[in-house]
């Protein structure tokens, strides 16, 4: 070994070690090899799970619409169906935030055809800005847009932070129907921009304005999700659309936005109060619920049920989230700080935070 070559490793130990002080070294070496084994995007996969979704939760939707007549039990079951469908369809919105442009052509504007305006929530809502929650000096911060330590709030925020989400769509005809052609003006556009358009948690979080590409891209979901709005609420005025499928639309979606929602709350356990995380700390901050549980295949769809892996490894598509997930699991010791962020159930997640907020902290 050169003494040049000697002096370059002397000078990087302690920047690695210093880099990796308090971390779990083995979690977060062992997930970085499976990212790269196993971070190819799948488009096949990605294109039949997106368009059966899609075909099975509009195809729902329209039968709840079409067949007013249907069985108690017909109507409940379609209900089901089109909700879950419709939350599954509108959850590749975290997909598209991680995604270049050619890991699957042309999806994020099939997408946002078939989801994103039909929907109310264009992609351009979270790109951009889901990203800062995983930004290293972020995450928990006030600077996270997605962050709020509900675990450090009065109980009473719990169950507003759910019952929030049921209001969503009403929110969304109003940013859509009525906000975006007031967005003209510059005064109202610049606050539109800042506060109303992004899919944040964080009621301090405030969005910058567009620059370069995605800025005129901003402008085509904008416009085209607004016109659809726009022409909806036409159509509910004139008796084009009838109030009763009008409702039903609404109402699927706020069953969507409500479950997203209660999963949001098992997304993390929102224990931090503000400070800087390291990475293991945020990894054990949030949470997965990996088999033998099933119904996260339900409430957190997508590979969100792996919300903890998901923030060690932000890059890896969601189909290959359960193969990391097992060998993480296989190769790692007992006492490995990746086995404290799995968790057994929605249930004892919220419990635990329930039991958390309104407790006085030093």
């Amino acid at each position: 070994m050169s003494p040049a070559t000697a002096a370059r490793q002397t000078e990087s130990a302690p920047r690695e070690n210093n880099a990796l002080a308090g971390e779990d070294v083995a979690m977060i070496k062992l997930a970085a090899t499976l990212g790269r084994e196993l971070g190819a995007y799948r488009p096949a996969i990605y294109w039949a799970d997106t368009l059966g979704s899609a075909a099975i939760g509009w195809g729902a939707l329209a039968a709840l619409i079409l067949l007013p007549g249907l069985p108690f039990a017909a109507t409940a079951m379609l209900t089901v169906v089109a909700v879950l469908a419709l939350y599954r369809l509108g959850s590749f919105i975290h997909e598209i935030t991680h995604m270049k442009d050619d890991s699957v052509p042309g999806y994020r504007t099939v997408w946002n055809l078939i989801a994103g305006i039909p929907l109310m929530i264009p992609s351009f809502m979270y790109e951009g800005v889901h990203n800062l929650h995983h930004a290293r000096n972020r995450y928990g911060t006030v600077r996270d847009p997605e962050y709020m330590a509900l675990a450090l709030k009065p109980k009473l925020s719990v169950p507003l932070f759910v019952a929030v989400a049921a209001l969503g769509p009403i929110g969304l005809l109003i940013r859509w129907g009525l906000l975006a052609p007031l967005s003209l003006l510059k005064p109202v556009r610049d606050v539109v921009r800042a506060r109303f358009s992004a899919l944040s948690i964080n009621p301090d979080f405030r969005r910058d304005p567009p620059a370069g590409p995605h800025a005129a891209r901003w402008t085509i979901m904008e416009v085209a999700t607004s016109l659809f709005v726009i022409a909806v609420l036409a159509g509910v005025v004139t008796g084009i659309i009838p109030l009763r499928a009008f409702g039903i639309w609404l109402a699927v979606l706020s069953a969507s936005m409500t479950i997203n929602q209660v999963r949001t709350l098992a997304a993390h356990l929102w224990e931090n109060d503000g400070k800087v995380m390291t990475i293991t700390g945020q990894y054990l901050d949030s949470v997965n619920v990996p088999p033998p549980a099933v119904l996260p295949e339900l409430w957190a769809p997508v590979g969100l049920r792996y919300h903890a892996l998901h923030h060690l490894l932000p890059g890896l598509p969601y189909h290959a989230l359960p193969e990391a997930h097992r060998r993480l699991v296989a190769e790692l010791p007992a006492g490995n700080a990746y086995h404290g962020g799995n968790h057994a159930a929605l249930s004892g997640v919220i419990a635990r935070l329930w039991a958390s907020a309104g407790t006085a902290r030093a």
